[in-house]
C-alpha cells in the first residue's frame, strides 16, 4: 500500500471529509492477530500440553499463570517466575533452582551447582560474537548446533512469557543473545529468536528481556537489532503475533519513537544535523547508510510515502500505518494523506533527543555490525539428530 503524505507542521486540523475511494481503511488494521474464541481444555489437558508441546499457544484464562516453580537463581539474581515451564519435574520440588548463568544449566540444589560452576569454564553464549559497543554485546547461535543451549534458554524464557514460545524443536531457527561484560563474563540480558526462512516475513519469533533487566531500556535495543538485521537483508520485517503484553507495549514504543525521529527530521533538516552530529557520510558501512533516518540526505522536501518510509526503518507499512493511526497524526484532506506534526510530537521528539544526549537511553551503531546473513540449505532446515 503506498499513499502520498505531507508531512505538515500544523497544532490541530479536524478535515471532515468523508472518506474517499482511495482513502485507506485504518478502522481495520490487524497488528496484533487474531485469536479464536477459546477453546474449552480441560485442566490436565492443558498440563499435559504445556509439559510435552513444542510451539504452543496456551489458555490465557486458565492454566498460562500456573507456576511450576516458587524461585530461580540466576548468578547474583533471584527471581520469581511468572508462568509454567517444563522443567524436569523432579526440580518442581525443590524451593528453589540454581541456573547457570553462562550455560543456563539447571540445577536443584546449591551443592550441585557450585560444584558444576568450579568446573565450568564458559564465560559467554556459545555462539558467534557480532556486535558490541560500550555498553551491549549480541551473539548469533543456530538453534541446530547448540539444541543444549538453546533448549535451556527457550525453558527460561518460559517462565517469563504467557503465550507461546519453542522448547524442543529448536532447530529452525537463529537466537540472538544481548549480554552485558562484567569480570566473570557475558551475563544474558535477553534475546530474540527468527526463524531461518519465515514464510510470513517475521523478524523475530520470540523475544524477552529478563525480569532483573526489565524497564532499562534493553528491550528497545533487542527491536532495534532485529530491524538493523532486517536492513542488511534489504527486507522490511515484523514481530510473529501474537505479541505478549511487554512485548507490544515495546514494540509501540520502539515504533513511535522512530517514526517521530524520522518525521520531524525530514520536515527540518536543520534538526537532523543539529542532533545528528556525525552525518552518515562519516561511515563507509553500507549498513549504516541504509539504517540512519535521512531527514539530511534526502534534501528538504516534506513529500513521503508509506513505502518510503517502509524502506528507510524496514518496518512493514502496516506496522507505521498502526503506529501513525495510534498517534492521531494521519489524516485525510483535500484528497491527499497527510501527518500532521503537532506540538505533541514534538514535545515527544526533544524529549526523546535529549534522552539521548543526557545518555539515559542507548542507541545501537549499525556501523559496529559484522554479520552477514546466513544462507542454509533445505537440509539444514530440517529438524534431525
Amino acid at each position: 500500500m503506498s499513499a502520498s503524505i505531507s508531512v505538515a507542521s500544523e497544532q490541530s486540523s479536524t478535515p471532515g471529509t468523508p472518506m474517499a475511494d482511495d482513502e485507506m481503511d485504518l478502522e481495520n488494521l490487524n497488528v496484533q492477530g487474531l485469536r479464536r474464541p477459546g477453546e474449552e481444555i480441560t485442566r490436565e489437558d492443558e498440563i499435559k500440553k504445556l509439559r510435552t508441546g513444542g510451539s504452543m499457544t496456551q489458555n490465557h484464562s486458565e492454566v498460562a499463570r500456573v507456576r511450576n516453580l516458587s524461585t530461580i537463581i540466576l548468578g547474583e539474581h533471584i527471581i520469581e517466575p511468572w508462568y509454567f515451564s517444563p522443567y524436569p519435574i523432579e526440580l518442581t520440588e525443590e524451593d528453589e533452582i540454581y541456573i547457570c548463568d553462562f550455560t543456563l544449566s539447571y540445577f536443584g540444589s546449591r551443592k550441585q551447582f557450585e560444584r558444576f560452576r568450579q568446573k565450568c569454564s564458559m564465560k559467554h553464549p556459545p555462539g558467534n560474537e557480532i556486535y558490541r559497543d560500550s555498553k551491549v554485546s549480541f551473539w548469533e547461535i543456530d538453534g541446530r548446533k547448540q539444541r543444549t543451549w538453546c533448549r535451556n534458554l527457550c525453558l527460561l524464557s518460559k517462565l517469563f512469557l504467557d503465550h507461546k514460545t519453542l522448547y524442543y524443536d529448536v532447530d529452525p531457527f537463529l537466537f540472538y543473545i544481548m549480554t552485558i561484560k562484567s569480570d566473570q563474563g557475558h551475563h544474558v540480558v535477553g534475546y530474540f529468536s527468527k526463524e531461518k526462512e519465515s514464510a510470513d516475513g517475521y523478524n523475530v519469533a520470540c523475544i524477552l528481556t529478563l525480569p532483573c533487566y526489565q524497564k532499562k531500556g534493553y528491550g528497545k535495543l533487542l527491536i532495534q537489532f532485529s530491524y538493523m538485521l532486517s536492513n542488511v537483508e534489504h527486507k522490511v520485517g515484523s514481530p510473529e503475533k501474537p505479541l505478549s503484553d511487554l512485548g507490544l507495549l515495546s514494540y509501540r514504543a520502539y515504533w513511535t519513537d522512530t517514526l517521530i525521529k524520522l518525521l520531524v527530521e525530514r520536515n527540518s533538516p536543520s534538526l537532523y544535523r543539529k542532533n545528528n552530529p556525525h552525518p552518515v557520510e562519516d561511515s563507509d558501512s553500507e549498513s549504516s547508510r541504509h539504517s540512519t533516518p535521512a531527514a539530511g540526505r534526502q534534501g528538504s522536501s516534506s513529500e513521503i510515502t508509506i513505502e518510503d518510509i517502509s524502506a528507510i526503518t524496514c518496518m512493514t507499512t502496516t506496522d507505521i500505518l498502526h503506529t501513525l493511526t495510534t498517534l492521531q497524526i494521519l489524516r485525510y484532506y483535500k484528497g491527499q494523506h497527510i501527518i500532521v506534526i503537532t506540538d505533541q510530537i514534538m514535545a515527544m521528539y526533544d524529549s526523546l533527543v535529549k534522552k539521548v544526549k543526557d545518555k539515559k537511553k542507548h542507541e545501537l551503531n549499525p556501523a559496529l555490525l559484522k554479520w552477514t546473513p546466513p544462507m542454509f540449505t533445505a537440509s539444514q532446515l530440517r529438524f534431525g539428530w
